[in-house]
């Protein structure tokens, strides 16, 4: 429920102040576990998704929004949970197998789970080479993967902002990749096939340059995503 009333409530909002272009919804499936595989530019991506597809989307978020204290912390724990966010702890020695773990009980339960093959967010606008955990996902849990491009999204909330604003964005969601082609290969090689092929479904959507190389989170951190 206090999915359905945050939604509705920001829905609106959202046609109203940012006019999102939106290509592709009839590729998401409206049922039945399905991963959205994203290119990541901003912090905001995370509700980006969620407020223009066509079903409910969950992503992971560090468990720090749900341990904070006072007002600000029962604010932050109310609303990451009403947007359906998953919490995951990203200090853990183990924290990589946990997330997808998470992520896999999403899909398991037939819901849609988001997730961002690079990683971490791209700072200088190329698009890296994505790893293989959104594989390792569709492939135990048998789901298609739908690409999606985020354009502008940068705008938006630029790495160090705290606040958003008005940027032109548009979201594609490109067609479904079946798993099926992939899981009579080796475990590795689907892995890494099935993976590339997304990163080039996301490139055909967003337009940006490839990097060759896998994304690094600056030695600062990346707290936002």
């Amino acid at each position: 429920m206090l999915y359905s009333v945050t939604r509705g409530a920001l829905v609106p909002l959202t046609r109203v102040l940012y006019r999102p272009t939106i290509e592709g919804k009839q590729n998401v499936p409206l049922t039945g576990g399905v991963i959205l595989a994203s290119n990541h530019r901003s912090f905001i991506d995370s509700f980006a998704i969620p407020l223009v597809a066509p079903r409910h989307v969950r992503f992971l978020a560090k468990q720090d929004y749900w341990t904070g204290t006072g007002v600000k912390g029962a604010l932050s724990r109310g609303f990451f949970t009403a947007v359906g966010m998953v919490p995951v702890n990203r200090r853990s020695p183990t924290a990589a197998q946990e997330s997808l773990d998470a992520g896999l009980e999403v899909l398991r339960a037939g819901e849609a789970f988001g997730i961002y093959p690079e990683g971490t967010r791209s700072r200088d606008g190329r698009l890296y080479r994505g790893r293989t955990g959104v594989a390792w996902l569709a492939l135990h849990a048998g789901v298609p993967v739908v690409p999606v491009g985020l354009i502008g999204t940068e705008d938006i909330q630029p790495v160090g902002s705290s606040f958003p604003r008005l940027a032109k964005v548009t979201v594609r969601f490109g067609e479904p990749i079946a798993v099926e082609p992939y899981q009579d290969l080796p475990a590795g090689k689907a892995r890494r096939l099935l993976t590339d092929d997304v990163m080039d479904a996301i490139a055909a959507l967003t337009g940006q340059e490839r990097a060759g190389e896998y994304n690094t989170v600056p030695s600062s951190g990346d707290p936002g995503t």
